[in-house]
């Protein structure tokens, strides 16, 4: 008698488990769909040659004191996107990635996802691209709605918390459902 109840018990929990599982896929599906595609996409940018992510190119000199002052080569950048891209984009910088062991520096701008690659010692240019990678980003973790909303981060917080959630969710009711049947037969 005892068992038996028990056994009902277990039950009872892997149906409210089941259920809590297929009503978070249902709901969350379209979302999973998203991160899992982009994600994946993510994980190929430094491998895509070129496609995802412009490679990094060398410079000529990876000793910072030959290099030139930030403030030029980001003077350079600025020109080179208006001169080689179009005048109507923002030369907003969203930031600089300094690569000192390649000698290079990359500025990337704030609303275009545009990026121009300056030797640090001559400035010359070494490559003019677009980062896709950095759009596929923002619409895996929802700040693309931040940019579109202007909600500054709100979009992306409650975003990733009901992902990060919801994944620990599936995890959770996925490892019971796996692990309460096995149960319920040892137990028989």
């Amino acid at each position: 008698m005892k068992d038996r109840k028990k056994r009902e018990q277990r039950a009872k929990i892997l149906r409210i488990f089941r259920k809590v599982h297929r009503t978070t896929g249902a709901l969350l599906f379209v979302f999973f769909f998203f991160i899992s595609v982009s994600g994946v996409i993510l994980g190929w940018k430094k491998d895509s040659f070129g496609l995802i992510l412009p490679e990094t190119h060398e410079g000529t000199s990876s000793d910072l004191k030959k290099w030139l002052p930030l403030d030029s080569l980001h003077q350079k950048a600025v020109l080179v996107l208006r001169d080689s891209v179009s005048t109507e984009l923002s030369t907003t910088i969203n930031r600089i990635d300094v690569r000192k062991e390649k000698g290079s520096v990359k500025f990337i701008f704030e609303d275009h996802f545009y990026g121009i690659q300056l030797d640090g010692a001559t400035g010359e240019v070494l490559s003019i691209g677009k980062r896709h990678s950095d759009l596929v980003e923002n619409i895996h973790d929802a700040s693309i709605l931040d940019s579109y909303f202007n909600t500054s981060g709100i979009i992306k917080l409650l975003y990733t918390s009901i992902m990060g959630i919801a994944l620990l969710i599936f995890t959770i009711t996925g490892f019971w459902l796996w692990y309460g049947p096995k149960q319920m037969k040892k137990n028989r």
